[in-house]
């Protein structure tokens, strides 16, 4: 529509009379003024939508530390049971000291994650 007002205007061609031409010129500045309007509305869509991207990006960051801090608690016991689980001789094998160390070892290496990982807010 810009185009086509603008086309219209040109002196050059004399397609609209000189007493139509200040309500052509309206029209046009009406046209502006909606396109205007319009490509202001579409910036403000398109950083509602980068917002709310960035927002659920964030979320989803928070939640994967969350994940990320309870997969490495639950690895600790995991890794100390499968080397206490092993078929060959290891300190303590077939003596309560043996069980004990793994336990104590178990508790002890989780509550410090459990510790750490709380201390750095992602518990």
């Amino acid at each position: 529509m810009r185009e086509v007002l603008n086309t219209l205007l040109r002196r050059d061609l004399q397609t609209v009379g000189e007493a139509m031409m200040p309500y052509y010129q309206d029209v046009y500045d009406h046209v502006l003024r909606a396109t205007e309007w319009t490509e202001s509305l579409r910036d403000l869509v398109a950083t509602t939508v980068e917002t709310n991207l960035t927002v659920r990006a964030n979320r989803m960051n928070l939640i994967v530390k969350k994940v990320t801090s309870w997969a490495a608690i639950i690895a600790v016991p995991t890794a100390i049971t499968g080397f206490y689980g092993q078929n060959v001789p290891y300190p303590g094998s077939g003596s309560q000291w043996g069980v004990l160390t793994s336990v104590a070892l178990i508790a002890g290496l989780s509550a410090v994650l459990y510790l750490t990982f709380k201390r750095k807010d992602w518990l």
